[in-house]
């Protein structure tokens, strides 16, 4: 009898223990999937804005030191468009000037992506056709899903004009037609 009682709770505290280890796997799983992972994503749904019916989204996925942002819009004015990303992630002001001016942790003139000198939230042209839709894919080290260089939390904004990659800060762009929140 005595042999029974314990095969009994040595088996009651085997169950016990292997309940435990599954809840914390699954409490293991559950911060993972709310934390950005390595070589993670962040999106942004773009919004039409100084009276512009445009519509998209912007993706950044990490891949090892580079992120690919990749952007696409529909019922866009056709023709070519500015695309940054602005330090702060804000959206409520009509012509979207609460989001700031263009990302730029480095403190660098404005310029083209691939320029030697450029903020780090200048992404190039976008050229968006006849049917108002158009998109734009940018490799670039000088973004990132976390640390300073974050683009999580700021604004992907589309504008009006394109971007002369010259003038001071802004690169006569315009105004802002599109303003999306990256998260």
């Amino acid at each position: 009898m005595k042999k029974g009682w314990i095969l009994a709770i040595g088996l009651s505290l085997a169950v016990v223990a292997a309940v435990a280890m599954a809840d914390q796997s699954d409490a293991k799983k559950a911060a993972a999937q709310s934390q950005p992972m390595p070589g993670g994503k962040a999106n942004a749904a773009i919004e039409g804005r100084s009276g512009s019916k445009l519509t998209g989204s912007a993706e950044f996925v990490m891949h090892g030191g580079m992120t690919m942002v990749t952007v696409s819009v529909k019922d866009a004015p056709p023709g070519v468009h500015a695309v940054h990303i602005h330090e702060k992630g804000d959206c409520s002001a009509p012509d979207a000037s609460s989001a700031g001016g263009h990302f730029n942790p480095g403190g660098h003139q404005h310029g083209a992506p691939d320029g030697k000198e450029h903020h780090a939230g200048d992404l190039g042209n976008m050229t968006v056709g006849a049917d108002g839709t158009g998109s734009i894919m940018v490799h670039s080290s000088d973004l990132s899903l976390e640390g300073p260089n974050s683009v999580v939390g700021r604004a992907i904004i589309v504008h009006e004009k394109p971007d002369d990659f010259v003038t001071q800060p802004t690169g006569n762009a315009g105004g802002r037609i599109g303003c999306g929140v990256i998260k």
